[in-house]
């Protein structure tokens, strides 16, 4: 294994210390326990928490700011942050509204934030996001993952908080945008925990993971390696598969295309994924309307992306366009 480390058990601290030194003028960081919030603590409004284990960069930590987060949790890698992790961050956040935890549907983080919101004196509830279509039920999971979409979650619910809305406001939308949002990833290569040192999983070079999750867990099946095309194919059949059987109808429906990176794969490669992807929805009757492409929910060092659609209406796509400024995501402000 070679990677950019001191000691294994300072990758961390460490990777935190530079994130929020880089990003002063939007972020702070709390150590013992960890968790980062915006460096000017917004006031009057739900305050929006998410987390989750390390390893997914810039998930959560680069959405903390104007439009998105309020403040994020950091595990150590792929491992659910504290339940104290979760309380001191919402201490340090509440602004007499509520809190709002987005929380992935992943086991550990799934237990955590239940047993933090237990504990919390304030008004609290949760948006699951579970949007990966490629696997029902897991042994990480209580059903279907959240992954890439989470994203597009914490976009659209930050956006409604910055307006003042109420706590119950900010979850139904954040329910709305998960129940409009299908995604599904293929690797081609694992991804190594520093911890481990190893590959998560071997896979050979004539060889591709459909539906692997955001932390090498297997995906539907392991196939033999094809041209972008047609694995793009797959990928697409399998979200418009997912819309139907829930009865969402995706003919002439305006969407949101989001192509994500593992954090191996060229963005060159991406876009040639979005180009393929966006010809085929179009050719479903799809109208890809908004479309993000890059790094957003990553998987350390994992080549292979994620293909994201989310069914706009007009209230999703107002949030989504609204101005956002973060360390990861910013536009319009």
């Amino acid at each position: 294994m070679k990677k950019f480390i001191n000691k294994t058990d300072d990758i961390l601290k460490e990777s935190l210390t530079g994130f929020a030194t880089a990003h002063q003028d939007l972020v702070q960081l709390k150590l013992e326990p960890h968790f980062l919030t915006r460096k000017n603590k917004a006031q009057n409004k739900v305050a929006i928490i998410s987390g989750g284990g390390s390893g997914h960069e810039p998930l959560h930590a680069g959405y903390i700011g104007y439009g998105m987060l309020d403040a994020a949790c950091p595990g150590h890698v792929f491992t659910s942050p504290t339940p104290d992790q979760m309380l001191a961050a919402a201490e340090s956040v509440h602004a007499d509204k509520g809190i709002l935890f987005i929380v992935k549907n992943y086991a550990g983080d799934v237990m955590n934030f239940e047993m933090a919101a237990e504990m919390l004196p304030f008004e609290h509830t949760t948006v699951l996001t579970s949007d990966d279509c490629a696997v029902i039920n897991s042994t990480y999971t209580t059903g279907r993952r959240g992954v890439a979409g989470t994203v597009i979650v914490e976009k659209c619910v930050g956006s409604l908080a910055e307006t003042g809305a109420s706590l119950q406001a900010c979850k139904a939308l954040g329910d709305k945008v998960n129940t409009r949002t299908a995604s599904i990833g293929v690797a081609l290569t694992s991804c190594t925990v520093p911890a481990a040192g190893r590959p998560t999983f071997d896979i050979s070079d004539s060889e591709l993971e459909m539906g692997v999750g955001i932390h090498g867990e297997p995906g539907r099946r392991r196939e033999q390696m094809r041209e972008a095309d047609a694995i793009v194919h797959d990928m697409v059949e399998a979200i418009l598969a997912d819309f139907k059987a829930r009865n969402l109808s995706t003919q002439n429906q305006e969407c949101l295309l989001l192509v994500n990176g593992f954090g191996a794969t060229p963005l060159m490669e991406l876009y040639l994924l979005y180009n393929t992807a966006n010809q085929l929805f179009s050719q479903h009757g799809v109208l890809i309307t908004r479309s993000l492409v890059g790094n957003y929910t990553t998987a350390l060092d994992m080549a292979g992306a994620s293909i994201t659609l989310c069914l706009l209406d007009d209230e999703i796509t107002a949030h989504w366009d609204s101005p956002v400024h973060t360390a990861a995501l910013r536009w319009g402000k």
